[in-house]
């Protein structure tokens, strides 16, 4: 095409255009983890919104009510257990509790003067006022004020993750309608986005969702029957356990089944080896606390949730392990995600893609002929 041709005014535009999706997409880079937890979140409580729907019908109050009132406490849930993990993780470390000396400026014999009243009424306080003494105080407000904009910036992660989770809730189907409207001409948007919300729902609702619940109530379970234990026969790592035992309950058939039978396996050998053959009730309530509270009820709970998956177990183990491997802490949301694009893609959109034939999803997959209708990102639908 001649230069004269080309119109000038849509070159322009496209390449506004394509400023703006690159800076999108690189802020979206920068805050990866950020947005991939929002999304996690939107689809655990997306199911609770839907039944929040049928009896307020504002959008915005029912995706309110779902992130601050469920979501929210939920998450300071997982976030306490966590905080008893990293303490009893600490303990094991054998490096103590709290100790003011590795304060920098502060040493043991401050603390000893401050903690005698006569010694600070007779303390020479110009001995202190030293350009050294100074300096390690400087150093100890910046670190006061590192510590503020870590739970700063913390705070400031978590508003970003509630607010995408909740204009999702509210305002997810007016974005799917307007893919649909904008770029869908033979349904291909539809069909794909049918799919991918499916197994999306499946992964993080059925499956992290169940971990992180699983894990969450192990630590408090095993925690508080630590707290009964008999001498000498106590779970060990408790809080540990409780934590191994929801990241064991992603793996198929078995699941958290790993965890509690060894753990109840050495605490009887234990106590038989100890001659305490009388604590080994605590052993069987470990088993039944384990089988019932932790095991049976979080499963019977979202077993009805996770139908319909159609992705394959052994691929989904690979994401969620090699996730965490690849992008860090976020990659146990993000490799699953990437693995349900990349599959629905190539059962969709390649093959049509590969033989230059025009797409339509219901060459590929004549189930979507009987689909209960057109997608709808985010809309009120039976969970």
């Amino acid at each position: 095409m001649p230069f004269n041709d080309v119109d000038r005014s849509r070159a322009v535009w496209w390449g506004v255009g394509g400023l703006l999706v690159a800076a999108l997409t690189y802020v979206v880079y920068s805050f990866v983890g950020t947005f991939v937890f929002g999304v996690f979140i939107y689809y655990a409580t997306r199911p609770v919104f839907n039944r929040i729907r049928r009896r307020i019908p504002q959008p915005s109050v029912a995706a309110a009510v779902a992130i601050f009132a469920l979501a929210l406490p939920a998450m300071l849930l997982v976030g306490y257990a966590l905080l008893i993990v990293a303490n009893q993780l600490y303990d094991l470390t054998n490096r103590g509790v709290f100790d003011p000396t590795r304060i920098p400026g502060i040493d043991q014999e401050l603390l000893d003067t401050l903690s005698d009243p006569e010694a600070i009424l007779a303390l020479d306080w110009g001995q202190y006022l030293t350009v050294d003494t100074i300096s390690r105080l400087a150093g100890s407000v910046s670190n006061v004020l590192d510590a503020v904009a870590f739970f700063g910036t913390g705070a400031i992660h978590l508003f970003v993750m509630l607010a995408l989770a909740f204009y999702l809730l509210r305002d997810g189907g007016r974005l799917s309608r307007f893919f649909t409207r904008f770029a869908d001409q033979h349904g291909v948007i539809q069909a794909y986005g049918r799919a991918v919300d499916r197994d999306y729902r499946s992964i993080f609702f059925g499956n992290i969702l169940n971990a992180m619940l699983t894990g969450t109530i192990g630590v408090i379970v095993y925690s508080l029957l630590n707290v009964a234990a008999p001498a000498g026969n106590h779970i060990p790592a408790a809080a540990l356990v409780g934590l191994l035992a929801g990241v064991a309950s992603l793996v198929p058939i078995v699941g958290m089944k790993l965890v509690y039978f060894p753990v109840a396996g050495f605490m009887a050998i234990r106590a038989a080896a100890n001659g305490d053959v009388g604590t080994l009730w605590f052993v069987a309530v470990f088993a039944l606390a384990s089988f019932v509270v932790v095991d049976t009820i979080p499963d019977l709970v979202l077993r009805p949730y996770v139908s319909g998956r159609s992705l394959h177990v052994g691929a989904v183990m690979l994401a969620y392990t090699l996730g965490p491997l690849l992008f860090g802490w976020y990659g146990i949301f993000l490799m699953p995600m990437l693995l349900v694009l990349a599959v629905h893609f190539a059962r969709i959109v390649l093959p049509e893609l590969l033989t230059g034939e025009p797409i339509k999803p219901y060459a590929v997959d004549p189930s979507y002929l009987t689909a209960e209708g057109p997608f709808r990102f985010g809309d009120v639908e039976e969970e």
